[in-house]
């Protein structure tokens, strides 16, 4: 065993889809009948209206064409992943050109001049903002520059990688757990179950509080060991790894330019925040305004026109590989689709829940949202999928529908903690440099006591 290496994110998607294409030879193709939802501006499956359909199973060419079309679907000409796949080698550049101007280190000296001795308390700070982002709006895809951004803070302070990866993935990702407010999911699966958004926030504020403490704890347990005992760190074995990386330089003079670009710095974040929550924006616009905000910092830094170019490339560069993993988590879904199955496993959950008494009820569809998630890593896309069909079924359990809105995501939001079909799991632990199988063995307790925390306060809910 010790011979055996964990294999990378890339072999672990690809090894997934040859798995999703096989299944498509095995388990019988099927389509729900869809109908408008004007509240959504989708169509959303109709219960009860599920009927066997032509099988479209998967072969070697749809295989190698799959993470082409997680990107950019060739078969409709619209495109997939690539939005955030650009938005990722824009973001490479940003925060290359900033890192270029020795801003960043500069503040990060600062930061870690005056916290000394009290470091820790970065996290249970930045894990509450990455929750209130994830509660919110649902932070995802937008937390993956907070990675780059966070690896050289926290190392600074004698932490990990792994601490920074943890910080910005579970705090983001329990904010989504215990969504109160989120569009893309509580509201949108509120709407297709037919309910208020409002009803059942109680039971997911509950939630959300329990499991951040969960979540900082262990955090913070693990971070202060690495800090005594860098030999603690579950990276120090690593091959290449010396259990530290380079710090930022000794006595940086922190400038008044220095000053102005952080300002930028920040403020480009802070207006992306407000973009997507407030304006509607998406991956577009968001990647426009970090190139606006690249274009300002290198004219602040006063850099020369070949200068800026090269050092935008070198750092969209180092992202690279953050984008492709991102087109190879989103083929999986798109094999799903095109083998025509993602209907048939909707369908077989919708078979095993009925009839069933409440309690039991809980436990099952709970494990079948948190199976669906596997395969359907999006939040919005499980509930335009599954609430249509599993709202209803609550109704003949004698529960109620914002019951089965908190289960879902509950369900949700702890499988895409760690699930490798996202490419907001894999694209951070990627950009922080965190090997996958590190990460699930290190965070499998504390997804054990989430798991456990909220079928117990689920249960609790059912039996009120």
């Amino acid at each position: 065993m010790k011979s055996f290496k964990f294999p990378s994110a890339y072999s672990i998607l690809f090894i997934l889809i040859i798995i999703v294409a096989i299944l498509t030879w095995i388990i019988p193709a099927g389509h729900y009948q869809l109908e408008l939802n004007p509240l959504l501006g989708s169509e959303v499956p109709v219960a009860g209206t599920y009927s066997v359909t032509q099988a479209n199973p998967q072969g070697i060419t749809d295989i190698l064409l799959a993470p082409i079309d997680g990107l950019w679907n060739h078969r409709t000409g619209q495109a997939a992943a690539i939005d955030v796949a650009l938005f990722i080698l824009i973001i490479g550049g940003f925060l290359g050109i900033t890192t270029k101007t020795g801003a960043i280190d500069a503040g990060i000296q600062r930061v870690t001049g005056r916290l000394a001795g009290k470091e820790e308390l970065m996290i249970p700070i930045l894990m509450g903002l990455f929750a209130l982002g994830g509660t919110i709006y649902g932070m995802a895809e937008e937390s993956l520059p907070f990675y780059s951004l966070l690896v050289p803070v926290m190392v600074a302070a004698r932490f990990d990688r792994l601490v920074a990866a943890a910080t910005v993935l579970l705090g983001a990702g329990i904010g989504t757990l215990g969504s109160t407010i989120n569009p893309f999911a509580t509201v949108i699966a509120a709407n297709a179950a037919g309910i208020p958004f409002t009803q059942g926030m109680g039971l997911r504020i509950v939630l959300l509080l329990l499991c951040w403490c969960l979540a900082v704890a262990w955090v913070l347990r693990y971070a202060i060991a690495v800090r005594k005992d860098p030999k603690a760190s579950c990276l120090a074995n690593l091959a290449g790894e010396k259990g530290s990386e380079t710090l930022a330089p000794v006595h940086i003079a922190f400038t008044r330019t220095h000053k102005v670009i952080l300002t930028l710095f920040t403020c480009a974040f802070a207006i992306m925040i407000y973009g997507v929550s407030a304006r509607g924006w998406w991956m577009g616009e968001i990647s426009a305004m970090f190139l606006g905000f690249s274009l300002l910092i290198g004219i602040v830094a006063r850099m020369s026109e070949s200068l800026f170019i090269e050092t935008f490339i070198e750092g969209a560069k180092e992202l690279l590989g953050v984008a492709l993993i991102i087109g190879i988590a989103r083929g999986i879904v798109v094999m799903m689709d095109n083998g025509m199955i993602t209907h048939t496993l909707l369908y077989a959950a919708e078979s095993i829940v009925t009839g069933l008494p409440a309690l039991i009820f809980v436990f099952v569809s709970w494990g079948l949202e948190a199976l669906l998630s596997i395969l359907i890593p999006s939040s919005s896309g499980l509930a335009v999928m599954s609430m249509p069909i599993m709202a209803p079924l609550a109704d003949f359990a004698g529960l109620p529908r914002n019951l089965m809105v908190t289960i879902y995501q509950s369900a949700s939001g702890i499988v895409n903690l760690v699930t490798p079909t996202s490419g907001v799991v894999m694209g951070g632990l990627a950009i922080a440099k965190v090997p996958y199988g590190q990460y699930l063995r290190w965070v499998a307790p504390l997804l054990l006591a989430l798991i456990i925390v909220n079928l117990f306060i689920l249960s609790l809910s059912a039996l009120l």
